[in-house]
């Protein structure tokens, strides 16, 4: 092995890549000792608070804010693009703790909409999910985010963290 670092050095000192000599059962040495550097069993979870999917719409000429979304509500919860809802709020205002109980494992999608002038914060537990939400007066502002989880829970919570002055609606589902 101290063979072909040595090799390895020499053509890197030498700019030539790759030496001359790396015989094809080298090079396969090489990729596959790079492939399990990158794979290494690594336990950080932290990977799995970061949402996979998240999605604001596209402004048109007549929207001014990519948060806006056309007949979006707060007085009914937001309906999810696909699965099956495991928890709906409407017409809320203030801070909420919402359970959800169990949860499986795959995909969890949350969708909230605020109206008022202020930052809703929502925060996933114990998965540690976190997004805020600005929120604009006279305005419905809109988020959708998806986290891919690797294991299915007892049990989550749903923090929304939001100044009295802010109006919202939340779904979340699976």
């Amino acid at each position: 092995m101290s063979t072909l670092i040595a090799e390895v050095e020499r053509a890197l000192l030498a700019r030539t890549w790759p030496p001359a000599r790396v015989s094809g059962w080298t090079a396969g040495v090489l990729l596959a000792s790079a492939a399990l550097t990158a794979c290494s069993g690594s336990t950080d979870t932290s990977a799995e608070a970061r949402p996979t999917r998240s999605a604001t719409a596209t402004p048109t000429a007549e929207q001014a804010r990519p948060e806006r979304l056309p007949g979006e509500s707060v007085t009914a919860a937001p309906r999810l693009p696909e699965g099956k809802a495991l928890t709906k709020v409407a017409a809320a205002k203030g801070n909420r703790n919402i359970p959800l109980g169990r949860i499986g494992k795959g995909p969890l999608s949350v969708l909230v909409n605020c109206q008022g002038k202020g930052t809703l914060k929502v925060t996933l537990q114990p998965m540690g999910m976190r997004f805020p939400l600005s929120c604009v007066k006279g305005e419905v502002s809109s988020a959708y985010n998806e986290l891919s989880l690797k294991k299915a829970r007892a049990k989550a919570t749903i923090k929304v963290t939001a100044p009295s002055t802010l109006r919202w609606s939340l779904t979340a589902g699976q």
